[in-house]
C-alpha cells in the first residue's frame, strides 16, 4: 500500500505547507506508530520514509494547533484525526484534508 496526503487552506484555497502528521495504525488494541511527515511546500506528504504496511485500520494525525499557531491563528481544532480503513494492501490511499481555523472536511482521494 502507498499512502499519501495534502493539506489545503479552505479558508484562502492554496496548499497548507510544514504541517506535521503522524501515521499509526491499528494493531494488538493499541495504535502504532507507523511514521511521521511534514507537507512540502505544495502542502503534500508524497513519501513516509516509513515501511510499506498491511490491510486493516490507520489513522492520519494533523498537527492543526501547531501549524496555526506558527502563524499566529486561534484554531478550534488542535488536532485533526481521520481514521480510514485500507481494504486493499496492493492500492495506493490519498487523504485530503480542507482545513480553517474552526472547520475541516476530508475525502478519500485519487
Amino acid at each position: 500500500m502507498s499512502l499519501s496526503s495534502h493539506v489545503l487552506d479552505a479558508v484562502r484555497g492554496v496548499p497548507e505547507p510544514r504541517v506535521r502528521i503522524r501515521w499509526e495504525r491499528w494493531r494488538e488494541e493499541a495504535w502504532q506508530h507507523v511514521a511521521d511527515g511534514v507537507t512540502d511546500d505544495d502542502g503534500r506528504v508524497r513519501d513516509w520514509g516509513g515501511p510499506p504496511t498491511t490491510e486493516g485500520v490507520h489513522r492520519l494525525v494533523f498537527d492543526s494547533g501547531g501549524y496555526f499557531a506558527g502563524q499566529g491563528v486561534t484554531t478550534f481544532y488542535p488536532e485533526v484525526v481521520v481514521v480510514f480503513d485500507v481494504v486493499d494492501a496492493d492500492a495506493h490511499h490519498h487523504v485530503p484534508l480542507l482545513l480553517s481555523p474552526f472547520a475541516y472536511s476530508t475525502y478519500r482521494g485519487s
